[in-house]
């Protein structure tokens, strides 16, 4: 007689994953992969329409990992990284309509339009989007230090790209951060090209996690492809942290599969290299794959949080095409600005 299906996860792979992980845990995961997947081949498009002007930094390929992270953190944690933070945002909170409309410049936009693809933030819980390479490593080291003089046991998660690793910011922040003992994790998100060299024709050391050794940092490299173990990992530093035993250095090895930025040709790389790791590597596909296999949802249901999530994401589109651009007045507010220039100015 045929057994029945089992609906919960077979044993050999419950082994893979964290001790409280569920079928609906895996859900989540999966919805939250695939909104910022067609979050951000919905920039793209609206980029080639000219709709998206200046840098535009896609994250595709690289879901996992800001997926992994941030569902290891509490209220009052908080997240730092560069550029390439629109999946930052949407993990952070933000509605897709406000991330949108602030990358089309537009007054409803989380920036009110002012930050653009670069620079956004979710008060209290997501401190930026920096567009310099690297400037973000010592301000979350600053975070972190906020933390640990204010005596409560929030932790600070600071991004950082491979190409960013070789800044000498990183490793006074380093310096720094070991000699107080802070509660910050610094995530190296190592999609192997930087702004489009190879890691092995910039880098000496190809192995990152290794980069803290000096400094007494414990390192370790993780599959940032594979978001149940980015959970895992990260659950265990921000552990560790809260124990007063950071800072700790993970090194989640991941891939974009754009270029650097939309004005990225990426011919630095084969096309085939690209469509090895999409079919092999695939963090969306993967997860999908173990969804199905586990018999919590059927390809048929999935295919249906697919359109879903597409039809959100189209209406994020059309409301920030439709929505106001800021008022020219806008242009000197939320400005810093010097009392002797502006009395140099009225001379």
């Amino acid at each position: 007689m045929p057994q029945k299906k089992n609906k919960k996860l077979q044993p050999i792979q419950k082994q893979l994953l964290p001790a409280d992980i569920s079928e609906e845990t895996l859900h989540t995961f999966y919805r939250e992969m695939l909104l910022i997947r067609r979050f951000e081949e919905k920039a793209g498009q609206l980029y080639g329409m000219g709709k998206i002007g200046g840098f535009c930094h896609l994250y595709i390929g690289q879901e996992a990992v800001i997926t992994g992270v941030q569902s290891s953190l509490s209220d009052g944690d908080s997240v730092i990284t560069g550029y390439r933070c629109h999946g930052h945002m949407l993990s952070a909170g933000a509605s897709p309509k406000e991330v949108m409309a602030e990358l089309t410049g537009k007054v409803a936009g989380v920036s009110q339009g002012k930050g653009g693809s670069m620079h956004m933030f979710v008060r209290g819980k997501f401190y930026g989007g920096h567009g310099i390479v690297g400037a973000q490593v010592p301000l979350g080291t600053g975070l972190a230090f906020a933390n640990k003089y204010n005596g409560n046991d929030r932790v600070t998660v600071t991004f950082f790209g491979d190409g960013a690793a070789n800044q000498g910011q990183v490793f006074e922040a380093f310096n720094m951060a070991a000699l107080w003992k802070l509660p910050v994790i610094y995530v190296i998100e190592n999609n192997q090209y930087a702004m489009g060299t190879a890691l092995s024709r910039s880098t000496a050391i190809e192995e990152l996690y290794r980069r803290g050794a000096a400094f007494g940092i414990d390192g370790q490299r993780v599959d940032g492809m594979d978001v149940l173990e980015v959970k895992r990992v990260t659950e265990a530093a921000v552990s560790k942290c809260r124990l007063g035993e950071g800072p700790i250095l993970l090194e989640l090895m991941t891939y974009r599969y754009r270029g650097h930025s939309m004005s990225d040709p990426a011919k630095y790389r084969s096309k085939e290299e690209v469509h090895k790791v999409r079919d092999e590597r695939d963090p969306i596909e993967n997860l999908k794959k173990l969804i199905v296999d586990s018999g919590y949802k059927t390809e048929e249901d999935l295919k249906k949080e697919d359109k879903s999530i597409r039809s959100m994401i189209s209406e994020a589109a059309e409301f920030a095409q439709m929505s106001p651009e800021p008022d020219p007045s806008a242009l000197t507010t939320d400005i810093y600005m010097d009392d002797r220039w502006v009395d140099r100015k009225n001379v």
